[in-house]
């Protein structure tokens, strides 16, 4: 049985695509199947640690995207897409998978693309509240639709799109512990926050963290993820703007966390601060109010809809990068720290939008597939 991925180049198509490798080789392990042949089809690998280590071969594709706006760029990526479409029929054809599983993004284009002309059983999971124009456009065609917003289903046809969630990986479900809370030193004093700007971090979210300090660590300890490239220079400056601050030892930068550390820090989280893309199920599944402030220029604006859509079920609060000012943001984390109610509404709320199950439940269905063709 050969099970080919393909996805863009973010986190967001990354991620859950290893949780669902994860949980295929677990099934078919589990029910005795011959161990699946995986593939991940992209123009990057985005981390070829996590793909090695799950077994995932990475085969490496060109592709580009169809920007809304008149530019250069879009000339050459035709051109691209082109190459990287004539390339994907042949290593398709070539591989011959039982299944092709899109994440949407122009980096699956190629691949979906040959698998439609194969006959391929094509398998589309959407995690954006709106799906992107790959996924609207497979999703004519493919035998089956996963999407993380029950919302999203409307976008698909009606007989062939389950609500299933965002799939997650098992580090982000069960990992952490002892290490986990070595590495993150905690001192237990007072409510901790917790900002995931993910593993490139936010400026703006970053500066707003920043100015906020002084008075946030009066009462609160913080934990923020900056990002890598960020980390030297958020630690030099808040030194210099905490050096005379008796709380200053309850801030805790990191260029980056683990899994098990992201785990750790959001499961001891108070709050969560952070921006509104797969992180934002990850929350759920914790359990735990939230800030979302979402990326005001990402494509088709999905950010701020899954945003306001995850808003509405009552489990976190949006806050707009045009309002992302020291004050306001003070305002509205103690709004929700220090009204107990109101968090334990909150975290109520992301507990019932959770659906920690999607992995496993994408990956029954994905072997069910792949076994039939493979007959």
């Amino acid at each position: 049985m050969k099970i080919l991925f393909t996805g863009g180049g973010s986190g967001g198509h990354f991620y859950p695509i290893i949780a669902i490798a994860e949980k295929v080789r677990a099934l078919s392990k589990g029910e005795r199947l011959i161990a699946p042949e995986l593939f991940f089809m992209a123009p990057e690998p985005y981390d070829e640690g996590l793909l090695y280590e799950n077994g995932v071969a990475f085969i490496r594709i060109p592709t580009g995207k169809l920007r809304g706006y008149s530019s250069l760029s879009n000339v050459t990526d035709i051109f691209k897409t082109a190459f990287g479409m004539l390339k994907a029929l042949v290593i398709l054809f070539r591989v011959y998978p039982d299944i092709v599983v899109g994440k949407g993004g122009f980096g699956s284009f190629p691949a979906l693309f040959a698998a439609r002309l194969l006959g391929i059983p094509i398998f589309i999971h959407e995690s954006d509240t709106v799906p992107g124009r790959v996924s609207k456009w497979a999703g004519k065609f493919a035998l089956r639709v996963a999407v993380s917003f029950e919302e999203t289903a409307s976008f698909f046809p009606a007989g062939r799109v389950a609500h299933t969630g965002n799939p997650m990986r098992e580090a982000i479900l069960t990992g952490g512990g002892a290490s986990a809370d070595a590495d993150l030193q905690l001192r237990g004093e007072g409510k901790l926050i917790t900002v995931l700007g993910g593993s490139l971090g936010s400026t703006r979210i970053n500066e707003a963290i920043l100015q906020s300090l002084p008075e946030l660590l009066k009462k609160y300890e913080v934990v923020h993820q900056t990002g890598r490239k960020n980390l030297a220079d958020m630690t030099a400056r808040a030194k210099v703007l905490l050096q005379n601050h008796g709380g200053k030892l309850r801030y805790h930068p990191f260029g980056y966390l683990s899994a098990g550390e992201v785990r750790r820090a959001g499961e001891l989280a108070h709050l969560i601060v952070s921006r509104a893309g797969s992180t934002l199920f990850e929350i759920a599944a914790w359990g735990k109010p939230s800030i979302l402030i979402p990326i005001s220029d990402s494509h088709g604006d999905h950010q701020r809809e899954n945003a306001y859509t995850y808003g509405r079920s009552g489990a976190a609060e949006v806050l707009e990068e045009e309002n992302l000012t020291p004050t306001i943001f003070r305002n509205q984390v103690e709004s929700i720290l220090e009204n107990e109610e109101r968090a334990k509404h909150m975290s109520e709320a992301a507990s019932r939008f959770a659906k920690t199950d999607a992995a496993e439940v994408i990956a029954r269905e994905i072997l069910e597939i792949a076994l039939k063709h493979e007959k």
